[in-house]
């Protein structure tokens, strides 16, 4: 025979092996001489029996040590627990010894979980107590973890902005409508805050604490605490996220919190949003996931889930204010702070695409884009608002002066800011055709239809326009409130000033681009046309009694050059009277006019008087020409002055 071949029972069991054993016992009892291969056979079986017996004994063996070594544990365990001062507290080397015990006890429970499946030698209740103290063990490694991310956060505000500082910055549009130029501008002038994507990131935990936090992560998920690891770095961050919206200044606000808001304070905190949103991603939420894969770097991609879930709650608080802002009132003076929002939340999606780029973070991105549509909507609607609002705006009373109305200012500074947001609004307002707008009033079509025959008419954008139509808009308003005078001298004062006013705003700033040379051009000419009006309406008749119709060349001259000069001294001081309250704001349009009223007035009395001056006597002159030039100089400064007249005899 060769090398020995146990055989196969056909049997299997504890039964089978019994029978074969009883049926080889008999057999060597019935035989007095075992042949060769009998006896190999007994001999394999005994060292088998032998070896068997042995493994017993180790194993007994080996229970003994890992039970000397459990009690040793759990009594360190124990001795820890009775001291309810932070282990971290009370130095490095403690610290190291209580991660070096609890890796302990987490090997001890591994070895009993496998011993138990192959021992019955009383491991269950050998491991129910390893169990028991891996649990103490896991459950103090947690308050440690939670206790040194609250005492190593390091808040951060930001130097470089003053949020409580800039509720003011931004001034409601419709405060300052009457304000001068200058200080409107400066007002309504678009938020400065920079727009570049790049990332800072801070330490919004303690450097040297990251270390101790990678331990505990990794022990508590090398002996399956890792779920527990997890919800105590969330709840602590998710806490410490809230508290940077505070740092901000954002605090919480339920949308019903939102919309009951007054306009100011309303305002305000829709500044500060936009200036918080970009903080708060490009600072916080960027530092935030950078500490998460930190702290779990050796433990796989869970620091994505975790970051995304630690924050989600500030974001959506985030985004909670701005979908209140959306659905609430769309006004003409929430189109401003809205863009705003809308350009901040559209230049920040690729970094919250970057720092949500997993399925766990797949609903911020949902929501962001939603709140990006719904601002989008809000801005159109906000728009349109404003064209309908200049449109209805009511005419019961003339201005006084015939100056440059609250509503011209109020329009061209606010499309003349809008400028700022060419890009954004060229887009959100491509779906408004250009029928649309014409379309919407019959009345104001004509005049945009004739501006939009120049050359820039091919390449009109979509905000320029609607920055025509509501320019058309106001002009009509416009025209509607001349016709509130009575004197049809201030009617033509009151819309060469307000035209002029509209053409220098567009000439001076970027409008220009927008209406075109040729636009411009048009309202120069209607502000002459309004200016000739003006004098042709205020001076014909009194000049006309200084014409040398109707007066004799015989000695009943003097006479009657008396009486015409008394008309006229009359018709003068009328127009002085009448017209010194006025104004014309624009230092150049009011010189002009001014110069060539004088050139009318003064040279055609200076001639009257002289050509007939062997016939009128110094008592018969009430005014010198040089009295009348004066006079003249002193109109439309919108001053109320008396009329000089020192040659009076």
């Amino acid at each position: 025979m060769g090398d020995f071949e146990p055989l196969t029972p056909e049997l299997g069991g504890e039964e089978n092996l019994v029978a074969a054993a009883n049926q080889i016992l008999r057999a060597i009892l019935s035989k007095k001489n075992l042949t060769g291969d009998e006896k190999k056979i007994l001999a394999y079986l005994g060292a088998q029996l032998s070896s068997t017996n042995l493994i017993c004994q180790d194993e007994v063996y080996e229970l003994s040590d890992f039970e000397r070594r459990l009690n040793d544990t759990e009594e360190k365990v124990l001795n820890w627990e009775a001291d309810q001062s932070m282990i971290w507290d009370r130095g490095p080397d403690e610290a190291c010894n209580y991660l070096d015990t609890a890796d302990e006890v987490r090997k001890l429970t591994e070895n009993l979980e496998i011993l138990s499946l192959s021992s019955e030698y009383g491991t269950k209740d050998m491991l129910r107590r390893a169990h028991n103290v891996l649990q103490m063990v896991m459950a103090r490694l947690e308050e440690e973890f939670k206790s040194i991310l609250v005492q190593n956060s390091q808040p951060y505000e930001p130097e470089f902005l003053s949020f409580r500082s800039s509720e003011d910055e931004f001034t409601d549009v419709s405060s300052v409508v009457s304000g001068e130029d200058e200080s409107m501008e400066s007002s309504l002038r678009r938020d400065s805050v920079n727009r570049s994507s790049e990332e800072f990131i801070i330490d919004l935990v303690h450097r040297d604490a990251i270390a101790d936090l990678r331990r505990i992560a990794n022990l508590m998920f090398k002996s399956k605490y890792d779920h527990e690891c997890l919800q105590a770095y969330i709840s602590v961050r998710r806490d410490a996220l809230d508290e940077c919206l505070l740092v901000l200044d954002m605090e919480k606000m339920s949308i019903e919190d939102v919309l009951k808001l007054e306009w100011s304070k309303m305002n305000s905190k829709m500044k500060r949003w936009a200036r918080a949103m970009k903080i708060f991603v490009r600072i916080y939420l960027a530092s935030e996931k950078w500490l998460s894969e930190q702290v779990f770097v050796e433990v796989g991609a869970v620091h994505l889930m975790c970051f995304a879930e630690a924050s989600k709650s500030s974001m959506f608080q985030l985004l909670n204010f701005g979908e209140a802002i959306s659905i609430g009132p769309h006004k003409p003076e929430k189109l401003y702070p809205i863009l705003e929002m809308y350009e901040v939340l559209e230049d920040l999606l690729p970094d919250i695409d970057s720092l949500y780029s997993d399925e766990a973070g797949c609903s911020v991105r949902m929501d962001c884009r939603d709140l990006l549509r719904r601002l989008g909507d809000a801005v159109r609607a906000a728009f349109l608002e404003f064209e309908n609002a200049i449109a209805s705006s009511p005419s019961t009373t003339p201005l006084a002066s015939g100056g440059i109305h609250p509503l011209t200012r109020y329009v061209m500074n606010y499309i003349r800011t809008l400028t700022d947001y060419r890009e954004t609004l060229d887009f959100l307002l491509k779906d408004h055709s250009r029928d649309d707008v014409i379309g919407a009033s019959p009345d104001r079509s004509s005049g945009m239809e004739e501006d939009n025959t120049s050359e820039y008419a091919s390449t009109i954008t979509p905000m320029a326009l609607h920055f025509r139509s509501i320019v058309s808009i106001l002009e009509c308003n416009l025209e509607e409130k001349a016709t509130l005078y009575r004197s049809s001298s201030l009617h033509h004062i009151f819309l060469m000033n307000n035209i002029h006013y509209i053409a220098q705003k567009v000439k001076n700033s970027e409008l220009r681009l927008i209406f075109g040379d040729d636009w411009i051009r048009k309202r120069n000419w209607q502000v002459q046309q309004h200016a000739l009006n003006y004098e042709r309406v205020t001076w014909s008749s009194v000049l006309a009694l200084l014409k040398d119709e109707g007066i004799p060349s015989s000695h009943h001259a003097a006479r009657i050059l008396k009486d015409r000069l008394r008309s006229f001294y009359l018709a003068f001081e009328e127009v002085y009277k009448n017209q010194k309250g006025w104004s014309i704001p624009d230092n150049q349009l009011r010189k002009e006019l001014k110069i060539s009223t004088s050139n009318k007035v003064v040279l055609a009395y200076r001639t009257f008087v002289g050509r007939h001056s062997n016939h009128v006597s110094d008592n018969h002159i009430k005014y010198s020409a040089d009295d009348l030039e004066l006079s003249l100089e002193e109109m439309f400064e919108g001053l109320q002055k008396q009329l000089q007249h020192p040659n009076r005899k």
